[in-house]
């Protein structure tokens, strides 16, 4: 099974942890990963702390924990490129709030993609 194949059949919840340049740690809620192929993935990030973090250091480690179970996934990677604003966005998001559509988001948007540098199980 691809790992594209695993979140999309995947319950559950995951962190995204980032470092800054002195080596501060931030971790934060994420969805699942929007995999544009293979070894390359994205998520949707505001203009906060692990945006910033990502300016100075570009490596970052996504955990994902199945719901009912300690299975799930770690994830290691490097990011490899931005888009502020990307069109890209609104097509690859999965939850559209009914409250907001149609309306301007506060603030920019950044599609992050990472290189998926290796897999490991969330529990060994």
């Amino acid at each position: 099974m691809t790992l594209n194949e695993y979140f999309e059949k995947a319950d559950g919840f995951g962190v995204l942890s980032t470092a800054d340049q002195n080596g501060r740690v931030n971790a934060a809620i994420y969805g699942r990963p929007h995999f544009m192929d293979d070894q390359t993935l994205a998520f949707i990030a505001n203009d906060r702390l692990t945006h910033a973090n990502l300016q100075t250091n570009m490596s970052a480690v996504y955990l994902f924990k199945e719901s009912g179970s300690y299975q799930g996934k770690r994830l290691y990677l490097t990011n490899i490129r931005k888009e502020k604003d990307s069109p890209l966005i609104d097509e690859i998001r999965r939850r559209k709030d009914k409250k907001t559509e149609g309306k301007q988001e506060a603030g920019s948007k950044f599609l992050v993609c990472f290189k998926v540098d290796q897999v490991l199980p969330l529990i060994r």
